[in-house]
């Protein structure tokens, strides 16, 4: 059978993760990339970062780039429909609406998250889940052999047992810190000014915790239907400030003063950005917490940080990543009752291959092989890739739509909790 080929419109591409998509090719998708976008430095960046990709030594790519710059753009991309998919990475305030507009003009659209900026636009978020064409946010967390390999230990209830209830502690915790100066395949990353903006952007509430509402949601129920209102109880939810000195937001735009829009929250040279959040919720019953945060600059020879807890009846799993592991993975498995352990160590190694598990301080040390770590970069063409799957199928699972559906719902609250109270 021939392979299907799909080309690709990119509207008003304002972050990176727009090009990551075109990190390798796909024989899936055309080598043409049309471009639709208001003149100005992110698409000039976007299109730096693609010639960046067909420029490299090692697999470079192919892609060949026409792009209309003008206020006219989004007009002008519906009506010459250069394809039939629309890739959105950016601005997140207008992204809802937008998406509305498109799905009514017959485009399917893979749209970077958070899709929104507060509870106003959920209106649209039904209108686009419900039937043809496509709506699907870029999440690449199950991308990650790593984080099957979680869910398999923690689905393995012989040894794990079921994962703890009660008011003591969240049975699954979920922690990052990112940076706002880091580097993008090698190159130091260039944030648009309004980037810092939490009204075109995105506060704390509702950017990385939206891959963590998707993680518990795959952990916990896997191939359930979502229903905010009957599935999710949000218990309590924080918001709070990173502190951005004039010169690094200098150094990170290469602009020189902030923008007058931002005047409400500058103090001097500092701008107080509502970049980190916390929100505690029961999903099916069970307690998740996540816990994001912003730091100013990325450590060298480091990357963003994490952190994943979760606590069984008779085990607790660890992950971590940052400075205390050298930046690489630990994972870690503490069992009280060791009488299961050995067939299952087994069977996770005969399923991850290349795995080590070693005894370690009382617990197991897992060590994934290195094939079992797919870079940042990587991640996202073959998020692109399954997305194309959806596409020549047609129809959008009712499981993943309803997924969607109470994810942004769940944080819409947790946003308006954290604010009003």
């Amino acid at each position: 059978m021939a392979t299907m080929t799909h080309s690709l419109i990119v509207y008003d591409p304002g972050h990176f993760h727009a090009a990551l998509l075109f990190f390798h090719e796909n024989p899936r998708v055309d080598k043409d990339v049309h471009v639709y976008a208001p003149a100005g430095p992110e698409v000039d960046a976007f299109i730096a970062m693609l010639e960046g990709f067909n420029a490299r030594a090692e697999a470079p790519t192919h892609w060949r780039i026409s792009a209309y710059r003008g206020d006219d753009a989004l007009e002008r991309l519906i009506t010459e429909r250069r394809g039939e998919i629309v890739i959105l990475a950016g601005r997140n305030g207008p992204r809802l609406a937008l998406m509305h507009r498109l799905h009514d003009a017959g485009f399917s659209v893979l749209a970077d998250k958070p899709w929104m900026t507060d509870s106003a636009n959920l209106p649209h978020l039904d209108a686009i889940t419900r039937a043809a064409p496509l709506a699907v946010d870029i999440m690449t967390g199950r991308i990650n052999p790593v984080a099957e390999l979680r869910n398999a230990v923690i689905g393995t209830k012989s040894v794990f047992g079921a994962l703890v209830t009660g008011d003591e502690a969240p049975a699954i915790e979920l922690f990052s810190r990112h940076h706002l100066l880091k580097k993008v395949d090698n190159r130091p990353l260039r944030r648009p000014p309004w980037f810092y903006d939490i009204n075109v952007q995105g506060d704390g509430m509702v950017d990385i915790h939206s891959h963590y509402v998707d993680q518990a949601q795959w952990l916990l129920g896997p191939d359930h239907v979502f229903y905010a209102d009957r599935d999710i109880d949000i218990l309590d939810a924080e918001r709070w400030v990173t502190e951005v000195p004039l010169d690094l937001f200098r150094e990170s735009t290469g602009e020189d003063r902030f923008p007058a829009a931002l005047a409400p929250v500058v103090s001097g040279d500092v701008l107080s950005l509502a970049s980190n959040g916390r929100i505690d919720y029961r999903l099916l019953g069970t307690w998740v917490r996540h816990h994001c945060e912003w730091g100013l600059r990325e450590p060298e020879g480091g990357s963003d940080v994490h952190g994943f807890t979760a606590r069984g009846e008779n085990a607790e799993l660890t992950i971590r990543h940052g400075p205390e592991t050298g930046f690489t993975t630990e994972f870690r498995l503490r069992v009280k009752d060791t009488r299961h352990i050995e067939p299952a160590l087994q069977a996770w190694r005969e399923r991850f291959t290349g795995l080590r598990i070693t005894r370690d301080g009382g617990g197991y040390l897992f060590t994934p092989s290195p094939a079992m770590h797919i870079q940042h970069e990587a991640q996202f063409p073959v998020a692109l890739d399954n997305f194309l799957s959806l596409v020549e199928v047609g129809d959008l699972p009712v499981e993943l739509a309803a997924r969607i559906r109470s994810r942004y719902t769940l944080i819409a609250r947790a946003r308006d909790l954290a604010l009003n109270g």
